[in-house]
């Protein structure tokens, strides 16, 4: 019989499954809530010195959990794969996952489970993908620092050393920034940049990084820009047959969406299920129906969508906020409620 703990593991490799045909341990640990991408985040950007040192958990426990997944894994016929876990810094030295664990056991964390659906062309790419070193980061601080090779200060900063160091301290100041908003200008001068850094910012509001831009060379820019001068045309038509797709895609979703609230709430109201299916699965939102788990039509994620359009329209919640309530006072205080209406519609 399949613990707990299994069944959770299993059932975020499932989502990972269903939306990427490969499941990683840092899809489980985060489909556990053990780890928020933020702090994945962190750790690939090499500023932490192990993954556990921002987990929810020990090792011990995330190693129970890769014994779980290594298990279902096996058990879907999945195929292995050892993926290059390096760091978003200068000296690209390799990502630990454990403070105190052996070659064993980090091996362990760098394996990838492929569907064995794939083709060998598109396994070859996911696998090239994982491998490749992260970007190197600079940070847009909010506070003022201090360089740690020169004492002086400046826009942005790079760790090494696990130290904040200037632009020029780091050899990186003959850079310029180009700022984001052009995705094929910024791809373009990445590649053409013998040199480059992704620049963030923290959101203090959202609680995670934000991309600003991208310091490259200014050789590297001006050959970029000539290149997208040179096949304008041809994105612009691509980028319109992108968005034709993606409405496609997001129009089916929100369908799929729909029919599967109308499944585990038969007496929801007519229109409203559509109405919350639209309402939650909006393109960049950052609403419970555009996560993995939401995507793969998970029950959970679905049923947080439909509680959260019963707490905003059939309950006082959004008067209790309004007033000064606290959110999760508000929450407490709106839970009978939420639970009597979502009952009516089960029934």
């Amino acid at each position: 019989m399949r613990s707990k703990l299994g069944g959770r593991v299993a059932q975020a490799a499932e989502i990972a499954l269903a939306t990427r045909r490969y499941v990683t341990p840092i899809d489980v640990l985060t489909g556990l809530r053990w780890l928020h991408d933020r702090h994945v985040q962190t750790w690939r950007q090499g500023r932490v010195e192990s993954l556990e040192r921002l987990a929810a958990v020990d090792a011990d426990r995330m190693e129970e959990a890769l014994s779980h997944l290594r298990e279902w894994a096996r058990s879907r016929n999945l195929l292995e794969s050892e993926a290059a876990y390096t760091a978003g810094t200068r000296d690209r030295r390799p990502l630990r996952f454990t403070a105190a664990g052996g070659e064993e056991t980090e091996r362990a964390f760098r394996i990838h489970w492929l569907s064995p659906d794939l083709s060998e062309a598109r396994r070859r790419q996911i696998e090239e993908r994982q491998d490749r070193a992260p970007d190197l980061v600079a940070v847009a601080p909010l506070e003022a620092w201090t360089c740690a090779g020169c004492g002086e200060s400046g826009p942005y900063l790079i760790m090494e050393d696990d130290a904040p160091h200037c632009l020029t301290c780091a050899d990186m100041d003959h850079l310029c920034l180009l700022p984001a908003g052009n995705a094929a200008l910024s791809r373009r001068a990445k590649k053409e940049s013998g040199l480059s850094a992704v620049v963030v910012r923290f959101n203090r509001r959202r609680k995670r990084y934000e991309r600003l831009g991208v310091l490259v060379e200014e050789e590297a820019l001006a050959r970029a820009e000539e290149q997208c001068l040179a096949d304008e045309e041809a994105r612009l038509r691509r980028r319109e047959r992108d968005r034709e797709r993606r409405a496609d895609e997001d129009a089916g979703f929100r369908d799929r969406m729909a029919a599967e609230i109308r499944r585990l709430f038969p007496g929801c109201p007519a229109g409203r299920a559509e109405a919350i299916a639209g309402h939650a699965a909006v393109r960049g939102s950052g609403r419970v129906g555009r996560t993995a788990a939401a995507r793969a039509l998970d029950e959970g994620a679905v049923t947080l969508a439909v509680v959260a359009s019963v707490r905003h329209l059939d309950t006082d919640y959004d008067v209790l906020l309004m007033s000064g309530v606290p959110r999760m006072t508000a929450r407490e205080r709106i839970r009978p409620r939420v639970d009597e209406v979502l009952a009516s519609w089960r029934a």
